[in-house]
């Protein structure tokens, strides 16, 4: 009803002009072609613009999807992760506990081991002696038995009864043969004297037995004492061996143990970062999804405005059509030849213009696209141009439609390009950007993990000299604290036996002294002539000549001597055990200083290996990026002139064209 509406004000207001060229019905149908055409470019800049949007949806959406399901995968990783180092921890945390229980035990059986051997060592060397002093007084006593009888010589063979070793039952034997032998008749000089044959022989009967008994038990004290000794030494063997072992047991275990407690120090890092990256990701994974969520109801409702507008944009398409027909028809334009006679005959005298080679008006089209051709620089233009001085009217007419038709599509299909131009060449950048700003944080990081971890050689490296150093320092400590006690050993032990003989010489001068000091005079006898020798008063000795202070002297001397000896030797001794607490201590803190940075400095190669394989994976990213972007560039960047400057040409031409066809239909009429 509109658009009839619109179609009989139109016609009512052309009516009263009947000087124009073209009929209201023609205006009116000009117009409506016009509203059509309007009409379509909107509707298919609309669908252009929504194929834009709805890449921008899909892409994005694939975007998102993509890191939800990178944030959700490195969840599971990270927890899995946290979940394994929490293990490790617990794992390590036992063997910890294990180890420590191992190493205790272990020097627990070095000191028990250690006790036992030294308690069998001091029995073996008491059964030892035992044995050598058994085995000496046996061959002393055979020596007497092979040598003959005598009863001096028989107490080495008495001597045995007192041995522990010798059995009771050779005991018996020996006590009967002392007993029966020539030690008896010793007590009988005279018989011995009357029958010496006799004695002796039958000493020589009764030693036989004896001297037999004692070999054996010389050789079997020898035998024994052997087995003693191989026995000391296979225990002394086995002993060494247990300490090699138990020592190297405590070493391992020691060194199981410091790389223990490393690891489950390292692992404890670990769960902390990864617990943190978990946290991190779980955020990002929830606003990633409430974008996803949001984008995708605003999309699902732009698509449905957009496929409601595109349906109400086809149906006013439709009553355009169908109002075109209309007008077009004989109801309509028949009325305006019956009652519009003047224009027809108007019209018949355009007819019989056509009839010569080239009308006004088409001439007149012609100089004008001709021109429009010059000012636009469009060879289009310049073409239809010299198509309209060639042609005939109705093909020209068809050709210009056409190429309208053309332009308009070569707009659509332009937009098209220019939608997915925009939204490749913005995810593509996006990209680029992407890559290029983690490509420069990890060159950044790689500079500085590789800056730290020179530092950290270096100080390695200071800190080791430093123990070097202290080592050197605390051996010529040692050296000459040594040398010094020795000094200071000998000094005082001078200082005090040179007091002890200065006293000792007072004492004596005292004691002299003091007898001296009751000395009396004899009465003595003037002689003439005599010289004079001393006066009478008693001599008392030179105690006054200062001797006495001088010997007082000497033992202060001795004595300040010992005392300043013995304090600065006690001085030295503080002040050395003090240097070398600090120096222990001191190397300790460095050498765990070291053990720390060395630590510290393998987890920064780690990590600095790790960014360099990044920073290869970013930059074939980024590599890939610009390849593609190289692609893009020839249809979406360097095109010779911007996508506006080509619509605003494109347009200028359709315009130029439209006006042209006007001309042209005008002619028609």
């Amino acid at each position: 009803m509109k658009v009839a509406g619109f179609i009989l004000i139109a016609v009512i207001g052309f009516a009263s002009a009947a000087e124009v060229q073209v009929t209201p019905i023609q205006k009116v149908i000009e117009m409506l072609n016009e509203m059509m055409a309007k009409g379509k470019s909107e509707k298919e800049d609309e669908a252009a613009r929504f194929a834009e949007y709805k890449t921008f949806c899909k892409d994005t959406a694939w975007d998102k999807t993509t890191s939800i399901k990178t944030g959700t995968a490195a969840i599971e990783q990270l927890s899995a992760d946290i979940d394994k180092a929490t293990a490790d921890i617990l794992e390590a945390t036992k063997a910890i506990a294990t180890l420590n229980d191992d190493l205790t035990a272990w020097k627990d059986d070095v000191k028990v081991q250690t006790r036992e051997r030294d308690e069998a060592h001091k029995v073996f060397s008491t059964v030892h002696k035992d044995y050598t002093e058994s085995i000496d007084a046996v061959a002393r006593a055979l020596s007497v038995l092979k040598a003959g009888p005598g009863a001096a010589s028989l107490l080495q063979v008495r001597s045995l009864l007192s041995l522990n070793r010798v059995p009771k039952k050779q005991k018996n034997v020996i006590m009967a043969f002392l007993q029966t032998g020539p030690t008896n008749a010793l007590l009988q000089d005279a018989e011995m004297i009357e029958q010496p044959q006799a004695k002796q022989v039958n000493y020589e009967s009764s030693s036989g037995s004896i001297i037999t008994m004692v070999e054996g038990l010389g050789d079997k004290f020898e035998e024994e004492r052997a087995a003693l000794e191989e026995k000391e030494s296979t225990e002394k063997h086995a002993y060494d061996m247990m300490m090699q072992d138990l020592n190297s047991q405590i070493s391992n275990g020691s060194e199981e143990l410091d790389q223990k407690m490393g690891f489950k120090a390292k692992r404890e890092e670990d769960k902390a970062t990864a617990e943190g990256d978990l946290a991190d990701t779980k955020a990002a994974k929830a606003e990633d999804e409430k974008f996803l969520s949001d984008l995708t109801s605003e999309c699902e409702q732009k698509a449905i405005d957009f496929e409601t507008r595109q349906k109400t944009r086809q149906e006013e398409l439709d009553a355009i059509a169908e109002a075109v027909e209309i007008m077009s028809g004989d109801s309509v334009s028949g009325s305006a030849a019956k009652h519009l006679p003047t224009l027809l005959q108007k019209r018949t005298a355009l007819a019989q213009l056509r009839s010569s080679s080239m009308s006004p008006i088409q001439r007149a089209v012609a100089v004008y696209l001709n021109d429009q051709a010059q000012r636009q620089n469009s060879r289009i233009l310049s073409l239809i141009a010299t198509k309209v001085s060639a042609d005939p009217f109705k093909k020209i007419t068809k050709m210009i439609k056409d190429m309208i038709t053309k332009l308009q599509e070569e707009a659509a299909e332009e937009a098209e390009h220019k939608g997915f131009c925009d939204s490749e060449l913005g995810s593509n950048k996006a990209t680029r950007d992407t890559k290029t700003e983690e490509s420069d944080t990890l060159k950044a990081n790689i500079e500085e993990l590789t800056a730290q971890i020179g530092q950290l050689s270096e100080q390695i490296s200071e800190l080791s000299a430093q123990i070097s150093a202290l080592d050197k320092a605390v051996a010529e400590a040692t050296e000459i604290r040594t040398a010094e006690k020795e000094k200071n050993t000998v000094t005082i032990a001078d200082a005090i036996a040179g007091k002890e003989a200065v006293a000792k010489a007072m004492s004596v001068l005292k004691e002299f002294y003091a007898k001296a000091s009751t000395a009396t005079a004899l009465a003595q006898m003037s002689v003439p002539g005599a010289p004079d020798t001393f006066s009478d008063k008693p001599y008392t000795g030179m105690e006054g000549g200062g001797v006495m202070g001088m010997l007082e002297v000497c033992e202060s001397d001795f004595a300040r001597l010992e005392s300043e000896t013995t304090s600065g030797e006690a001085a030295n001794q503080k002040a050395y055990d003090e240097f070398m607490a600090d120096s222990t201590e001191s190397k300790g803190a460095k050498e765990a200083e070291v053990k720390s940075k060395s630590a510290e400095k393998q987890a920064k190669e780690s990590a600095n290996a790790q960014a360099k394989k990044d920073l290869k994976g970013v930059s074939e990213e980024l590599t890939a990026a610009l390849a593609y972007y190289e692609k893009l560039k020839p249809s979406c960047v360097d095109a010779g002139e911007s996508y506006e400057e080509r619509v605003a040409r494109r347009k200028e031409e359709i315009e130029s064209l439209k006006e042209a066809l006007k001309i042209l239909q005008g002619e028609s009429i």
